[in-house]
């Protein structure tokens, strides 16, 4: 599908009368989906003063008013940044000034105020239910190569990089993945994952790309939202929960589960399997928009091969990738910093290796550190811990040792306070000596629910720093 307007205008067009989005309380068709966007579009278009020159913070969880807000004010040419609300004031004081954020939109129930940054309100035209027949239609030109969206990277040091997309590699990045995962028209995805994360917009450009049905709901039961859901993007942990489910009434009716997050168990597929759930996983980045690399969950350790528009090469054991959905570069003081490229690729600064036919993921090269002068890659370690059943995550941190240089300590979440006094002996034949971890310590829940969709190690680190002393915690 090659668009000449926006998606939804689109689909708007051709299937007015098709289901387009699903909530808790009811079912909107394209036509009426497009008659609120364009509503809220001339509403926004009213106080921003030329829109197409603007770059806007939009920051709250998922919900219907912060995506229809996306939606409209990129059909006005504006760039916009979805904003995780978790993270802390001096934080989004610093992006608002290195990004050049013209507008924020707080869509929280406690909005912050920057007292250099204009706010935008939107309640009054969400909440208000625009007359179907008195339509207005606001838009400028599709023009898909222009500057788009913002999206922070999970960067592991220092204030996260904001990478620019613009729409032709978002949709790009749909076209890719569904030429090999089934999406059809009368299929729902779930918005399962944040649209300040790249895997939230992927959901989002899919479902416009597709002109299928994207459910998005405010409740916390994963279960009840994903009712009327044929498609999700979850972590292992979630889909080992929803298989459990007894209750027939309570069984989601899943045929596809994109995986991410950890690695996947043998166990999970087959029992999926055996629901009619089939698994996928990939490989991808906030650069490329997502997935460049998928496959259906097997028993390999790869993570497939690139999907149409994308090539991987390997140099020096490092990935690097060309991709139709490659981003612009990076936002900094209202301008696009092109990427470095090496004759056309993005050097990925991730280890790789194309081994059984498929492409293996070996970790960060920016993880690797030396103990002893025997170099460690913490994936390794980790891929060994999360395989033990009572383990649902867990960290390798290098910390400086004046002997070795450095040594590795294990962070990890478990419900099974006792397990840590047993990790070393369990590790015992799995590990070399030099790998096994000198101290053990459970993953505070601070970190977890302040983490969005993914932990940051730089901020691991950071709380290991001030507890790696308690000897209580020591092999």
């Amino acid at each position: 599908m090659i668009f000449n307007q926006w998606p939804w205008l689109y689909w708007a067009e051709k299937s007015p009368t098709e289901i387009a989005l699903i909530t808790e309380n009811r079912q909107y068709c394209w036509h009426q989906l497009v008659v609120k966007i364009n509503a809220i579009a001339a509403y926004f278009q009213r106080q921003l003063f030329a829109p197409q020159q603007m770059t806007l913070m939009l920051r709250g969880k998922n919900s219907l008013s912060m995506l229809l807000s996306q939606l409209a004010l990129l059909q006005l040419g504006a760039r916009i940044l979805p904003l995780n609300p978790q993270l802390p004031e001096s934080t989004v004081t610093e992006l608002t000034a290195s990004l050049a954020i013209d507008y924020m939109i707080d869509f929280t129930e406690e909005p912050l105020f920057l007292p250099h940054v204009k706010s935008l309100d939107y309640r009054a035209v969400i909440t208000k239910s625009p007359n179907f027949q008195d339509e207005v239609t606001i838009a400028v030109p599709f023009m898909p190569l222009l500057p788009a969206t913002l999206i922070l990277t999970s960067g592991s040091t220092g204030l996260a990089k904001a990478v620019v997309h613009n729409i032709a590699a978002h949709l790009n990045s749909a076209k890719g993945l569904l030429a090999l995962l089934p999406f059809q028209r009368e299929d729902c995805w779930l918005l399962s994952l944040p649209l300040f994360h790249v895997s939230g917009q992927g959901i989002v450009w899919r479902w416009l790309f597709r002109g299928a049905r994207l459910a998005i709901k405010a409740t916390n039961s994963l279960p009840d939202a994903l009712q009327q859901c044929s498609h999700a993007s979850l972590v292992p942990t979630q889909l080992w929960r929803l298989l459990q489910i007894k209750n027939v009434e309570q069984k989601p009716s899943l045929q596809h589960v994109l995986l991410g997050g950890a690695m996947i168990p043998n166990e999970l597929v087959a029992a999926a399997k055996q629901h009619r759930i089939r698994c996928w996983l990939g490989y991808g980045m906030t650069e490329t928009a997502s997935t460049v690399c998928a496959k259906q969950a097997d028993s390999g350790k790869g993570v497939g091969l690139p999907l149409s528009g994308k090539s991987l090469r390997l140099v020096n054991s490092e990935i690097h990738i060309q991709a139709d959905s490659l981003a612009l570069g990076y936002w900094w003081q209202g301008k696009v910093l092109p990427f470095a490229l090496v004759n056309g690729w993005f050097a990925s600064r991730d280890k790789g290796a194309f081994a059984q036919g498929e492409w293996q993921i070996l970790g960060r090269l920016d993880n690797q550190f030396f103990s002893g002068g025997e170099g460690i890659q913490p994936e390794d370690i980790e891929a060994i811990l999360n395989s033990h059943p009572d383990i649902k995550q867990s960290f390798i941190i290098p910390m400086a040792d004046k002997e070795y240089g450095h040594r590795p300590v294990a962070v990890i979440e478990s419900d099974n306070q006792q397990l840590l006094t047993s990790l070393n002996q369990w590790l015992k034949n799995r590990l070399a000596a030099f790998q096994r971890p000198i101290a053990y310590y459970l993953l505070p829940r601070m970190l977890i629910e302040n983490a969005g969709i993914k932990l940051s190690r730089h901020n691991i680190k950071q709380w290991l720093l001030q507890h790696h002393n308690d000897d209580n915690k020591r092999v």
